[in-house]
């Protein structure tokens, strides 16, 4: 199918962060055949004999990349709200370990459908997923036509070596929307033979590792007592388990030797600024990576610690931390932000063919409104985006040439009603075992 989205402004990543103002984005089947002005040689070749299966006038409204979501647990949507206002060490052994451990595939399967609908009306064309169950999470989102990079989450408790490499054969295979990548919970839930055992995996694969780290002080401080003064980048390097390079996130609490490592290593550290503020877990040096050209991607973390999967939330807590943090108002530009939630993120997790509007690029794209009281006046449309956007300015989603999300209606194989339903059920079971 192809689709013409005309009399709009564009913003398409692939040369910085230039708005055009009248401009076109033409899609033919999964992939993007035109992204530029309406107008110059190339446009008139294009559509002199263009003949789309439809046309949508943007009415002035931009159309950019989608943002990515480069770290989540969709599947957790069934504990949002159920334990708030807790220390992170009670809030995960005292309420969400418990809970997570009477799921089946099942509730997985609808939980991460439920956290689908709401990436599509936050403009998520693409997230990095992390839980329990890969085959549910896979099948979820096939299903709704999510975009879905997913990482291991191995730890002393759940999933194994041989799962993993399983998993990573399986779901590597046969389809455009979904991929699979090695990964751990973390340093503190991994003993050293278990951790051993994925750097075997890691250099048998010559592949990248996905994991959370140096989210707490409690974490980092614990790494050194176990591990002869090492922090959790050095312990983990010291293994070997960045020779392929990495896939962080948090990345809060880094010292200058952790720099060193995430810069030699060229590792990807994704920043989850809400659900770090929610925790108190602290605010990660985003200055600092930016002066150090470390790439960055952003992540909402999952719908228990964040509660709301919103990336114009993220976006703005992004810049306005750092900003606290440094004690600098000028300190990360919201272009920066912005750049970071789009181009960046699909950078960081493998995803590049997504990372900006441009011939030959996956057609994963998103129309903002921008005839709302919010958005006016148009004196700035990428600070308007990260100051003062909000979900409802979401207007369409698209990911790999299917409308997904359009007007407040869903495109993703089922009603609304129906995946409320049933994580209502997984909600209501498993309250009910826990008593």
């Amino acid at each position: 199918m192809s689709i013409r989205f005309y009399n709009g402004k564009v913003l398409t990543l692939a040369e910085g962060t230039t708005v055009i103002d009248r401009g076109e984005v033409i899609t033919e089947g999964d992939s993007i055949l035109y992204a530029g002005p309406a107008e110059g040689q190339e446009y008139s070749s294009i559509i002199k004999d263009l003949k789309p299966d439809r046309e949508i006038d943007l009415k002035g409204n931009l159309i950019m990349p989608g943002f990515k979501n480069c770290h989540t647990h969709s599947g957790m949507a069934f504990l949002r709200s159920m334990a708030d206002d807790m220390k992170l060490d009670d809030w995960l052994n005292k309420q969400i370990f418990p809970r997570e451990a009477l799921l089946s595939g099942e509730d997985i399967y609808h939980s991460t459908r439920l956290s689908i609908m709401e990436y599509l009306t936050s403009g998520i064309t693409g997230i990095c997923d992390m839980y329990l169950d890969p085959d549910a999470i896979a099948r979820a989102a096939e299903e709704t036509g999510m975009r879905c990079v997913q990482c291991g989450g191995l730890n002393n408790f759940s999933q194994s070596v041989d799962k993993l490499n399983d998993w990573y054969e399986r779901l590597n295979t046969g389809s455009s929307l979904t991929s699979f990548r090695l990964g751990i919970h973390a340093e503190y839930t991994c003993s050293e033979e278990l951790l051993k055992r994925v750097s075997e995996l890691v250099h048998e694969k010559k592949a990248p590792l996905y994991l959370h780290i140096s989210e707490t002080e409690f974490e980092v401080q614990g790494c050194r007592e176990r591990h002869e003064g090492l922090s959790p980048f050095e312990y983990l390097n010291k293994l070997k388990l960045f020779d392929y390079g990495a896939v962080v996130f948090h990345g809060v609490h880094v010292s200058d030797e952790d720099l060193r490592i995430i810069k030699d290593k060229d590792i990807s550290v994704v920043l989850n600024p809400a659900s770090n503020a929610k925790l108190a877990s602290g605010i990660a040096p985003v200055s600092r990576y930016l002066k150090e050209g470390v790439r960055l991607g952003i992540g909402t973390d999952g719908p228990a610690s964040n509660n709301c999967l919103d990336m114009f939330r993220e976006m703005f807590l992004t810049t306005a931390l750092a900003k606290l943090r440094e004690n600098d108002a000028s300190a990360v530009d919201a272009s920066e932000v912005l750049s970071m939630a789009c181009s960046g993120g699909a950078r960081a997790i493998g995803i590049p063919e997504c990372d900006c509007l441009a011939k030959g690029k996956k057609a994963d794209l998103i129309v903002i409104d921008l005839d709302s009281p919010n958005m006016q006046p148009l004196n700035n449309i990428l600070k308007n985006i990260v100051y003062s956007g909000s979900k409802s300015n979401v207007k369409l989603t698209m990911i790999n040439g299917v409308i997904r999300y359009e007007d407040g209606r869903f495109n993703i194989g089922d009603e609304p009603e129906n995946i409320y339903r049933e994580v209502k059920k997984t909600v209501d079971r498993i309250n009910k075992e826990i008593g």
